[in-house]
């Protein structure tokens, strides 16, 4: 049987399990001993040393102490060392003891053939990612000290299925101040990031019996892969240069859209088609989902506001904090409309499922004005990254227009027809790590697909920009 021992800090696994049925002479306490068991503890111990598990130098048990912690006899142990000493993988020196002889480790020969290992890319260019080395550290570390601080004991319990009242209190204000969101704590949801309050209201729709939503004709396949896990069956809407076209809504139950910074197209659902989409859904009862996953960056104009104030009562507003701060943080809330709340709380489950103390840090992040100060620092560093993009495409890739670059941290890159795969395979060589816009696509898209690459400006750090750049205009046509 196998066993561990751990003497003199050595803590090993062993089976010295043999077949042999002979028995000890020894002096030990262990019982039977054969040959058997002798050969398999010799092949454990030989095996150990050689693939390293035991170091040169090691010393080992002393030869009663081992058979006492597998029970077998002494002579047994001590035999085994007599041989591995003959052998050369043990030395045993009086006053010393035996201890594994200094060589070198050979690792076991692997029959399987290697993996190919594929290497990280120098520069990682796939947008949705913030720039993670500016996470204000510092900052958060004071919040979440003055929130622990201060919260009463109950904080640490199950919880709310709606989340932290101290976060929801605090996203309710700034909210409404930033974003033009229409909204009071007891209308808000916490939820593990966007894709979990996608579930949920996934969860919800399929209960009342729907069985398909509206989406865009580009966006993240993700998102359609959750909806249609709860059962939904997405259908793309037409886009142009206005956005996404709502003419076509007709019985949806729900649309999912990103109306202030459509992803991965970039361009604002024009006002037309704001009001459009809002006038369905009260005509027909239906749901507009809005994903404003990037709102809080806007650079070359005005912030547009949130489609939800136009009417509360029919889109559900859902806000990140992954693209601001750190998707890590899994953080995500949801602005419902008071006839929803409960089908999404029952749908989360009984109690809050998510962290309670980076809530409770997020509300005092955000009441202390630190979540503020942050957004415009952030906001400072993605536009200059943008304006260094915009500057090298003038000077290195003239035919390359970059589009939708008014706000978020992406930009679309429109290349030459039928140069998409080309330019991807050149940019590995350059270990770049890029997203053709065919990636966003939805499979029953009816526009003509168009070649261009989304590129995020957000995840290399600083210093790494200006090669990320440069490595970027070598691979452009």
């Amino acid at each position: 049987m196998a066993k561990s021992w751990a003497t003199l800090g050595v803590d090993l696994h062993l089976d010295p399990t043999g077949t042999g049925t002979g028995t000890g002479t020894g002096t030990g306490t262990g019982t039977g001993t054969g040959t058997g068991v002798r050969r398999g503890l010799t092949d454990a111990l030989r095996d150990a040393v050689r693939t390293g598990r035991l170091a040169p130098g090691t010393r080992l048990p002393s030869s009663r102490s081992l058979a006492t912690d597998l029970g077998i006899a002494r002579n047994t142990v001590a035999d085994a060392y007599a041989d591995l000493v003959a052998e050369g993988w043990l030395t045993a020196r009086q006053g010393s003891g035996t201890r594994v002889a200094e060589r070198a480790v050979v690792p076991p020969t692997d029959t399987t053939p290697p993996r190919r290992l594929r290497s990280r890319p120098t520069y990682d260019l796939v947008p949705g990612t913030p720039d993670l080395a500016a996470f204000p550290r510092t900052e958060w570390l004071k919040a979440a000290r003055r929130a622990l601080t201060a919260a009463p004991y109950q904080a640490l319990g199950y919880g709310d299925p709606r989340g932290r009242v101290e976060l929801r209190t605090a996203l309710a204000a700034y909210l409404s101040r930033a974003r033009g969101v229409g909204a009071d704590p007891e209308h808000i949801l916490i939820s593990a990031g966007i894709s979990n309050g996608l579930r949920l209201i996934g969860t919800a729709l399929r209960a009342r019996g729907s069985r398909a939503i509206a989406v865009e004709s580009y966006g993240l396949t993700a998102h359609w892969q959750i909806l249609a896990e709860a059962g939904l069956r997405t259908r793309p809407l037409p886009f142009d240069q206005l956005g996404t076209n709502p003419a076509q809504l007709t019985d949806e139950p729900a649309v999912l859209l990103t109306p202030a910074h459509q992803f991965p197209m970039g361009v604002p659902l024009h006002h037309d088609r704001r009001s459009a989409v809002v006038d369905w859904a009260r005509r027909t009862g239906g749901l507009v989902l809005e994903d404003d996953y990037d709102g809080e960056f806007r650079y070359d104009r005005q912030p547009i506001g949130a489609l939800q104030g136009l009417d509360p009562n029919h889109v559900v507003y859902l806000g990140t904090a992954s693209k601001s701060l750190a998707p890590g943080l899994r953080l995500a809330w949801m602005v419902l409309p008071p006839s929803l709340m409960e089908e999404i709380a029952k749908a989360k489950g009984g109690i809050d499922t998510c962290g309670v103390l980076d809530q409770l840090t997020l509300a005092e992040f955000i009441t202390s004005g630190a979540y503020d100060r942050h957004v415009r620092a952030a906001r400072l560093r993605y536009r200059r990254r943008r304006d260094t993009l915009v500057e090298a495409l003038a000077q290195h890739a003239p035919d390359v227009h970059a589009t939708g670059i008014a706000a978020g941290f992406h930009a679309v890159l429109s290349l030459p027809p039928g140069t998409e795969q080309s330019v991807v395979q050149a940019a590995a060589w350059q270990g770049l790590a890029l997203h053709t816009l065919s990636f966003y696509r939805h499979e029953h898209a009816v526009a003509a697909p168009l070649d261009a690459l989304v590129v995020g400006y957000g995840t290399p750090p600083d210093h790494a920009w200006a090669g990320a750049v440069e490595a970027l205009c070598r691979v452009l046509p």
